[in-house]
């Protein structure tokens, strides 16, 4: 536990020193929520409404993988990922420190987005905030649980920024399914859906195990 808390504490403090990749996942969401916006031939208010669930999560979709590619990338350029496999403890627990770390840094981009999202599609969270928070949270427990291990094992890789994408998205379509479902349940009014919330715990439990016990054979590749 100590070292998946150490991890989480050094990766939130080298982000708020440099900003970088906050930034460049708030401004690609943003961007994507703009084109979008110019781009949709009908923009009436409730097509707009019917339409943000799709487009929100295609940029924070975007967002993830953007921010998930640079998640080791200190530790490859510092040559310190042996210092990571040589941690004492099981290698879980930094699945653990960095799983964390991109979650809420993810988490923080995504609620800015939802702003701008706000402000481009006139739709209003307010009334199903926290339902809406309750999905987005299952969701990107799985994105960055899945997501961090297989950032892992494309780090070392000469073409990892296309390789995570490649293994990723196809393991991102049930967490997707459930969550898009969910939220555009929730902006309609109608609550979050069980079939929704079960399939993203279910989910979420499967990537956190298979993730945790799995990363302590991919610092050795």
């Amino acid at each position: 536990m100590n070292i998946a808390l150490a991890i989480l504490w050094k990766d939130l403090v080298t982000e708020w020193r440099a900003r970088e990749r906050v930034i460049a996942m708030l401004l690609f969401s943003i961007l994507t929520a703009v084109i979008f916006y110019f781009a949709l031939p009908d923009q009436r208010p409730e097509t707009l409404r019917t339409l943000t669930p799709g487009l929100l999560w295609t940029a924070y979709l975007f967002a993830a993988i953007l921010g998930l590619n640079r998640s080791f990338a200190l530790e490859l350029e510092n040559e310190a990922l042996s210092g990571l496999a040589l941690a004492p403890g099981g290698r879980g627990w930094i699945f653990l420190g960095k799983a964390a770390a991109n979650f809420i840094l993810l988490s923080l981009v995504q609620a800015l987005t939802a702003l701008a999202f706000a402000l481009f599609y006139g739709v209003d969270f307010s009334s199903s905030a926290l339902n809406l928070a309750a999905v987005i949270m299952l969701a990107t427990l799985g994105i960055c649980s899945v997501g961090t291990l297989l950032a892992a094992m494309a780090v070392r890789t000469r073409l990892r920024e296309v390789l995570l994408p490649i293994l990723l998205l196809p393991a991102l379509v049930p967490v997707l399914s459930g969550a898009v479902h969910g939220t555009l349940s929730v902006m309609a009014g109608e609550g979050i859906p069980f079939s929704s919330v079960q399939l993203l715990i279910v989910i979420d439990g499967i990537y956190l195990v298979i993730s945790f016990l799995g990363f302590e054979y991919i610092l050795d590749e």
